[in-house]
């Protein structure tokens, strides 16, 4: 029986570059040769670092200096050494969106951080009631240890943040003196219209941490990000890491591929994951278009789908489990695993085929999953 696979923030398993990376192996482990028995330290390959410093200088016009760039074993490493290394164990109070990925939620909430939510609209973190927070806060005399924000395709609803508001929210954060992690692992995931800059480009203060990724052009499996800090900051964050450094095989690798190729395999990529999207976007019009609102976003992998309230969420999620629908269930990235009406879709990983049938399906599974007496109604 088939399986529609919307689940989780996969790329294109066919546009993996499995012949490309095996010749891009051979050359690494070569040129690396020895060097293989040594620990990489904390900063990480310099190879990949300067490749990585190029990426960001060259999307974010702004200069990315190598001596900043410090590689991880995927970015959720990085979003988990930041808490780490910021959090005092008491008041360890950390403000994001209410809807947030849900690796950070459940990363932040085992470390014993509590979680302070801002609402969401189609641009993103509210900054108005980022400000009403961060009062609040202060006056009670717990301030937080940093803001977590996804400003560039957000995770889940895929919404992006207008330079206008980003300069706003960071002059809220400047004026309560926050700390920031500007989390931009979609952020070379970019479909059409303006690419907006990172909180990191508009602003050189040592309290903006930065995150990137290499899951998203390439695949989870390869296990490489990487975080970017200005002095101090940077050293603040390093003390806390006790892991001998990211792996020298796989960011040798992954210089030795992207060194020449970097952007002609990610305008690659974001051809296929756009083709998908609108694939999405055309089986929920037929399918669910009179009844569901969903996100339209430029860039990332998911769409946010908010059904009406008269929708049995369990009777929803028993329906698409029959199907073999696999789908990430709204509760999931709410900062308080509120059951709100919702689901996110994400569209990299299945087939455009799976995509063109699954969807309409689990728009019919949306359709019956209604109480009757609504539909009557």
């Amino acid at each position: 029986m088939r399986v529609y696979d919307f689940g989780s923030g996969r790329t294109d398993p066919g546009s993996f570059p499995t012949e490309a990376l095996a010749e891009a192996a051979s050359e690494a482990v070569r040129e690396v040769g020895a060097e293989l028995v040594r620990y990489p330290g904390d900063m990480g390959h310099l190879g990949l670092r300067e490749i990585m410093a190029a990426r960001e200088a060259k999307r974010e016009g702004i200069e990315v200096p190598v001596e900043h760039v410090a590689l991880m074993n995927g970015s959720m490493q990085a979003v988990t050494l930041v808490a780490e290394a910021l959090m005092q164990g008491s008041d360890d109070i950390i403000v994001t969106e209410e809807l947030t990925y849900s690796g950070t939620i459940g990363a932040y909430k085992s470390l014993g951080a509590e979680l302070v939510g801002v609402p969401l609209d189609e641009e993103g973190m509210r900054v108005d009631a980022l400000a009403d927070t961060l009062e609040q806060l202060h006056r009670k005399g717990t301030p937080p240890r940093f803001i977590y924000t996804l400003t560039t395709y957000q995770n889940p609803t895929g919404s992006m943040m207008p330079k206008a508001r980003r300069l706003e929210l960071l002059e809220v954060a400047r004026h309560y003196d926050a700390i920031i992690v500007d989390d931009n692992c979609y952020g070379d995931v970019h479909f059409e219209g303006v690419q907006e800059p990172s909180l990191y480009a508009l602003d050189d203060s040592p309290n903006i941490i930065y995150i990137g990724s290499l899951s998203k052009i390439l695949g989870p499996g390869v296990r490489v990000g990487y975080m970017v800090a200005r002095p101090p900051m940077l050293a603040r964050l390093l003390d806390r890491r006790h892991d001998g450094g990211n792996s020298v095989l796989a960011a040798s690798i992954c210089a030795a591929f992207f060194r020449d190729r970097l952007w002609s395999h990610i305008a690659m990529t974001n051809a296929i994951l756009k083709d998908k999207r609108d694939a999405v976007f055309a089986g929920l019009a037929e399918s669910v278009g009179d009844i569901c609102t969903w996100s339209r976003p430029v860039g990332g992998m998911f769409i946010w789908v908010n059904f009406p309230e008269d929708v049995d969420r369990n009777h929803l999620m028993a329906l698409c489990a029959e199907r073999n629908i696999m789908v990430a269930r709204g509760r999931s990235f709410h900062i308080h695993y509120e059951d709100v009406p919702a689901l996110r879709l994400a569209f990299g990983f299945a087939s455009l085929q799976d995509i063109r049938d699954g969807v309409p399906l689990l728009g019919q599974c949306i359709q019956m999953a209604r109480t009757q007496a609504s539909v009557l109604a």
